[in-house]
């Protein structure tokens, strides 16, 4: 289920762009898909297990029962940990939506493991590294020969990346990877009039987020300056959206802090 929209916009602002979001069948991805299609994008979502077959399918005909435009959507079961996925990916996308360009890719997947140092393993490592940092690699490597004209990447990171919470070694230095890989792309794709940016993303309320203790929630709204409370994922999905349309531009190399004040850069 796609998480509530805000009100839709009176016209399609992404009318005729064809959008990628990984990691979209639940939560950030899920919204982030349904608010650009919500812009008239046609969104190909990614899932990793058969388990949420059902919950793709789901966000797949949210989008299509959009009601201000008739929009499209296709959804594509594929683990990100193989190198030959991101390929399959956009081979799919184009397929489905008989087109040759892709304008707009979300790396949204991600995967986080709660180990100390001790006790971290080579398999934990490229669990990780392999979802968070290659994979976005390999997805922005997949979609640049098909890349229309002034076209978004953008990098779902967290503020973990620059906090340095115990326990979370790998998530946070994976997130920290994918910032620097965000401007570095920025750079080699700057004369194309591509834009490429990251969106640090604080406290989200998502099924993840559930599975916490309460008080470490309590601690988290507290540390919120913004109305003490954690985002919905459509408040993320909104700064994504943003970057998306025309008036994000002239923003590349960016991490753009979406945490309600947590984290001030």
């Amino acid at each position: 289920m796609a998480p509530s929209s805000f009100e839709p916009v009176a016209y399609p602002t992404l009318q005729g762009k064809v959008a990628i979001v990984t990691g979209a069948s639940r939560g950030i991805g899920a919204s982030i898909a349904y608010e650009l299609a919500g812009r008239g994008a046609d969104v190909m979502i990614t899932y990793t297990s058969a388990s949420s077959d059902a919950k793709a399918d789901a966000v797949v005909e949210q989008i299509r029962g959009l009601k201000q435009h008739s929009r499209r959507a296709a959804k594509i079961c594929c683990d990100l940990r193989q190198p030959e996925s991101p390929k399959k990916i956009v081979d799919a996308t184009l397929a489905a939506f008989s087109v040759d360009h892709i304008d707009i890719l979300v790396n949204n997947a991600g995967v986080l493991i709660q180990l100390t140092l001790d006790k971290i393993t080579l398999d934990d490592y490229e669990q990780i590294y392999d979802v968070n940092v290659r994979a976005p690699m390999l997805m922005a490597q997949a979609v640049l020969p098909y890349l229309g004209k002034r076209s978004r990447i953008i990098n779902v990171s967290s503020i973990a990346a620059r906090l340095g919470y115990a326990g979370v070694t790998l998530y946070c230095s994976s997130k920290a990877a994918l910032e620097g890989f965000t401007r570095s792309l920025a750079g080699e794709l700057r004369a194309e009039g591509h834009t490429v940016n990251a969106i640090a993303a604080g406290p989200v309320d998502t099924e993840m987020m559930a599975q916490l203790d309460y008080s470490l929630l309590e601690a988290q709204n507290k540390l919120t300056p913004l109305e003490h409370r954690v985002a919905e994922p459509v408040e993320i999905a909104a700064v994504v959206v943003g970057l998306c349309e025309d008036a994000g531009r002239w923003i590349t190399g960016q991490t753009i802090s979406a945490s309600g004040g947590f984290l001030m850069l």
